[in-house]
Parts: C-alpha cells; sequence; structure tokens
C-alpha cells in the first residue's frame, strides 16, 4: 500500500521556500528604494537629462560710417530623430523635406533609415519662416533647432580684409579670424529632462546660462573708395591680361588704410568656390621686388648723410660696372648730366647706383629697416610677411648696387604704401591701422589705441624728396598718366623683374605706382601694383592709371579740394 508523504512537512518546506524568495526581493527592494535610490535616481535623471548649446550671436564687421560688411543672421537647422519618426510617414517626410528643402529624397531617406542615430542634420541655414512652415507639416521626429549664419552683404567688397568663417562659425580668413574671440562672444547652455521619445517633461528640473553676444569690430576702410579700388584694379588686370593686382589707399596723418583691394577677389558668400591663392590677401601677403619705387630710401639715405642733395649734378652714362656685373638703365642714351631730382624724377637705375656709392652699405641698409623693411608692418592682418631684406653684411659687390635700386630685396604692397606715408607725413611713420576699434559688452564703441609714431627722416628731406616725386609726375617724368588736373600729385613709377617660383627664376615684370596728394600738404596716399602684365609691362603706364582712377574717385568722396598752389621748377638737367 503507496505511503504519502506529511501534507505538514510539504507546506511547511513551501512556507520555507516561499519566505525565502520574499526575503530576497524584500531585500533587494530596500537596496533600491532605500541604500541605492539616491544613485538610481541620479542615473535615471541622466538619462533623461539633455543639454542643448545656445549659439552666441557673432558680431558684425562695418566699415569706418558703420556700413556692415559682414553680419550674422538667424536661421534654423533642420533636424531628424529617426528613431522617434513613424515608420509609415517616412516616405512622406523624405518626400515632404526633400521638396521642401531643396535636398535629394535619397539622402534624406538614407538618414531615416538609421534608427540608432538621435540626431541627424537635414540642412542649415534656414530661414525662420521657411522653417516654421516645414514644422506646421506636424511630422513627429522632424525638429528645428535656432542657429545663426553669416552673411556678406558686399559679396567681393574688401573680401580679402573681412575673410569668412567655416561652418561652425569659426573664423577661417581675414579679420574674421584675427578678430574672432571678440567677434564670437560666448555660446550659452541649456539642460532638460525628456521623454522616451524624446519628449520635453514639463515641470522637470532645468538650467539655462544665456549666450553672451559677440562684439562688433569696426574698420577704417570707406566702403565707396574701396568699391572704387576694387574696380580700377580688376578692370586694369582684365585690361593688362596680368595675373594679380592690388590697391592700398592710405590716409597720411593718420596711418588709417582707407582701402584695400586685390584682383583677384575672393567672393565671400560662396568663398569655398575661389582657389586657395585668391582667398589671401595678397597686399600683405604676396612680396615682390619693388623695383623703382624704393629710390626713394636711397634717395633718403643719401641726403641724410649729408653727401648728397636734389641739385647735386651727376654725370650719368647709360650704364656702369658693379663687380661683375655690367648693369644698365632701362633705355640706352649718351652720357648726361642730370641733378640728383633729375635721377629720381628719370628713374635712373646707374644714377641711382652712383649716388648710393657716396654712402656706407650699412647706412642704406639702417635706413631700409627704419621704413619698415624686413619686418611685418604692424596691421594685424592675418597672412602678412615680412619681406626679405638680406643683412648688409651679406651684399656682394653687385647686390649692393641692384638693392639701391630695388632689386635684390622683397616687400609687400603695404611696405611701400607705408614708405611713401612716411615720406607724405613730413619723414613719420605712422604704424598702418585697419581697425578704428569695437563695441564693448554694451555695445558702446572703445576706439583702437593710438598707433605707434616714428621720426624716420628729417622733414627737410622728406620735403627735398617730395618735390623729386612731384617731379617724377611732371612732364619729363616718368608718372605723367599719374596727373590729377588741378592737383598737385607726388608720386613714383617702379618696373622690376618678377621671380616666379614656377618658371625657377626671373619671369615678367611687377608694375608699380606709388604717390600722394596733394603734394604740397599731403591728404592721401595710394599705390597700385599689377603682377606680371602681358599687355604692357612699365609701371607709367600699367600702374600709374589706377593710381590716377583711384585718387581721383577719394578725392572727391572725401571732398578733398586743391590747395592752390604751383608746383616749383625742379631742375632735373644740368648744361654744360
Amino acid at each position: 500500500m503507496l505511503r504519502l508523504s506529511d501534507p505538514g512537512r510539504r507546506l511547511n518546506a513551501g512556507l520555507v521556500v516561499m519566505a525565502f524568495v520574499l526575503s530576497l526581493l524584500a531585500g533587494r527592494l530596500v537596496q533600491l528604494q532605500g541604500l541605492d535610490s539616491k544613485v538610481l535616481q541620479a542615473k535615471a535623471a541622466d538619462r533623461r537629462e539633455q543639454s542643448e548649446k545656445l549659439p552666441a550671436r557673432r558680431g558684425s564687421i562695418t566699415d569706418i560710417a558703420g556700413h556692415e560688411l559682414a553680419v550674422t543672421v538667424e536661421a534654423r537647422e533642420i533636424y531628424l530623430d529617426p528613431k522617434v519618426v513613424e515608420p509609415a510617414k517616412r516616405d512622406l517626410v523624405a518626400t515632404t523635406l526633400a521638396t521642401e528643402l531643396n535636398r535629394s529624397k535619397e539622402e534624406i531617406a538614407a538618414k531615416l533609415a538609421k534608427t540608432t542615430s538621435r540626431y541627424a542634420v537635414v540642412a542649415r541655414d534656414v530661414d525662420p519662416l521657411h522653417a516654421k512652415k516645414i514644422m506646421s507639416f506636424g511630422f513627429r521626429g522632424v525638429g528645428a533647432k535656432r542657429t545663426y549664419y553669416r552673411e556678406y552683404p558686399g559679396g567681393r567688397l574688401a573680401g580679402g580684409i573681412v575673410g569668412f568663417v567655416g561652418v561652425d562659425g569659426y573664423g577661417l580668413a581675414g579679420m574674421e579670424s584675427a578678430f574672432n574671440k571678440v567677434l564670437a562672444g560666448r555660446d550659452g547652455e541649456q539642460s532638460f529632462e525628456t521623454g522616451g521619445e524624446g519628449q520635453r517633461i514639463p515641470m522637470t528640473r532645468s538650467t539655462r546660462q544665456e549666450p553672451v553676444p559677440g562684439r562688433d569690430v569696426r574698420l577704417t576702410i570707406d566702403r565707396d573708395i574701396q568699391w572704387a579700388a576694387q574696380e580700377a584694379i580688376a578692370e586694369q588686370v582684365k585690361a593688362s591680361r596680368a595675373r594679380s593686382g592690388s590697391v592700398i589707399v592710405i590716409d597720411v596723418p593718420t596711418g588709417r588704410i582707407v582701402a584695400m583691394a586685390n584682383a583677384p577677389e575672393v567672393d565671400l558668400t560662396h568663398w569655398q568656390d575661389s582657389p586657395p591663392g585668391d582667398r589671401r590677401n595678397r597686399a600683405v601677403s604676396e612680396v615682390f621686388e619693388p623695383g623703382s619705387t624704393n629710390k626713394v630710401i636711397t634717395a633718403a639715405a643719401a641726403i641724410e648723410s649729408g653727401t648728397v642733395r636734389s641739385d647735386t649734378v651727376f654725370r650719368v652714362p647709360d650704364s656702369i660696372q658693379c663687380a661683375d656685373r655690367r648693369l644698365k638703365d632701362a633705355h640706352p642714351h649718351p652720357p648726361e648730366s642730370l641733378t640728383f631730382a633729375g635721377i629720381i624724377a628719370e628713374s635712373s637705375n646707374v644714377g641711382t647706383i652712383m649716388a648710393a656709392e657716396r654712402i656706407s652699405s650699412q647706412r642704406l641698409y639702417d635706413m631700409f629697416r627704419a621704413f619698415g623693411f624686413g619686418a611685418r608692418s604692424g596691421v594685424g592682418l592675418p597672412g602678412e610677411e615680412a619681406g626679405l631684406l638680406p643683412g648688409w653684411q651679406g651684399w656682394s659687390g653687385s647686390q649692393r648696387c641692384t638693392i639701391a635700386y630695388g632689386q635684390g630685396i622683397s616687400v609687400t604692397a603695404l611696405q611701400i604704401a607705408s614708405v611713401y606715408q612716411t615720406i607724405a607725413n613730413g619723414g613719420v611713420r605712422v604704424t598702418p591701422t585697419i581697425v578704428a576699434g569695437t563695441t564693448d559688452g554694451h555695445g558702446r564703441f572703445v576706439p583702437a589705441p593710438a598707433p605707434k609714431r616714428t621720426r624716420v627722416i628729417s622733414e627737410r628731406t622728406a620735403r627735398e624728396i617730395s618735390l623729386m616725386l612731384e617731379a617724377a609726375v611732371g612732364h619729363d617724368g616718368t608718372g605723367t598718366e599719374a596727373a590729377i588736373p588741378g592737383y598737385r600729385v607726388a608720386g613714383k613709377t617702379g618696373t622690376a623683374m618678377r621671380y616666379d617660383q614656377e618658371c625657377g627664376g626671373y619671369c615678367g615684370y611687377t608694375a608699380t605706382f606709388v604717390g600722394f596728394t596733394p603734394a604740397d600738404k599731403p591728404r592721401l596716399m595710394a599705390l597700385a601694383v599689377i603682377q606680371d602684365p602681358k599687355k604692357g609691362h612699365y609701371g607709367g603706364t600699367v600702374a600709374a592709371p589706377v593710381f590716377r582712377n583711384v585718387m581721383t574717385f577719394a578725392l572727391k568722396t572725401r571732398k578733398i579740394p586743391p590747395t592752390g598752389t604751383k608746383t616749383p621748377d625742379v631742375v632735373l638737367r644740368a648744361h654744360r
């Protein structure tokens, strides 16, 4: 007979097992709700909490009158959360967004297929009203985030100066790069709690740190004169079939840059489409041998030494032996008696060498340095080069001669412009400036510190050279094409052989004209440089007309009248 076990024992065993399981559950419950509750709450909150960057509005870049050259515009970024987009509506979402945003439907569909992603950007820089229309469709998983984008109202206007920003809003070139910290401001941040499908949970904890807007930067350039300079240099580069060109206009007493133009000039709205070489500011980054525009420095060194005056007479042949080289003037001529003023006015290489022989190499070198050669100008523009000025101890016999008339050294357009600003300013060099000031945190304008002023040559020497330069623009000079009716103009042509890395030697020419007006009371100076022109190559015929056109426009814009005085007679030739 089968004997069954005691039911009481079975019941007791079951109760023991149940009590053990319940004790485990109770212990776990105590651990979760008691011992580990704060840790688990924090983890849950961390999973729910989302943070979002609040972009700061970037400051504007303006010209001297406050006209905007770079401005920040509010926009929207359209994005997807593929995980919460309803599968049945993915095709409709892709079709709608592709139509509204002018995007490929396949591209958007590929983003929607990545359901592990919670954030996929569809389009940036969308107009807020257009974004509002897109959000009105009510698609789950489609969002719009407030952003900003950079707009350049002038397109190419002052492109090399202003520069541009990248997709992340960081300055990549020009003043956008140099003043990025000032312009960018400081981004803010906000955090909030979201549910499983990304929806914001109301009445939960949230924090918000407001963004700090960027400050504005005001430049010294005049928008109208800048435009005229760009038009003039672009037209001449095209007409002469040149490789490139630059124009600089400076206010003589203050050293402020009124215009700085390049051709080709980068279009800031589509800067990615421009070749890398066209995105830089050639006026400060491109170095070249200055040629005859450099002769005023040799003249200053000779006059300051007391060995030469403007009326000192030289018997000038058309060639001269310098060490192992025979150096020539631009055109053959019989020996002629020229005053030093005539040598500068007629741009004689041989005569300049003869004057330089009266001073030491060190004195000439020191004068180059005093005028700013071999060093950056101090303007603070990105990409500026210092040029090349070899130490005088290493000059060869022929190099000492060629340096005197501007071959064998390299400079930037701004360095040459600064030399003539110094002469026009009575021998006082004012460090070139291009930033008039910035705004503070309250939007108030704060002027930039006054630039450094350095006396380079005496006022008497500057006046003497200025008269020589007036003669250079006169009937017997090389710069007649730079003359402006009614105004006294002082200036100098330059035609130098151009070193080209592509051909591995001297290929082509650099044509230059630089001058100032009114010559007896200088207000503005301007420089035009044309690189590698194919149709004509002399500074007097290629660059001087650009100077004349730009300076004429600038004089009218600034309402600078003629002084009404006449140019004194300057003796260029001695009759023997």
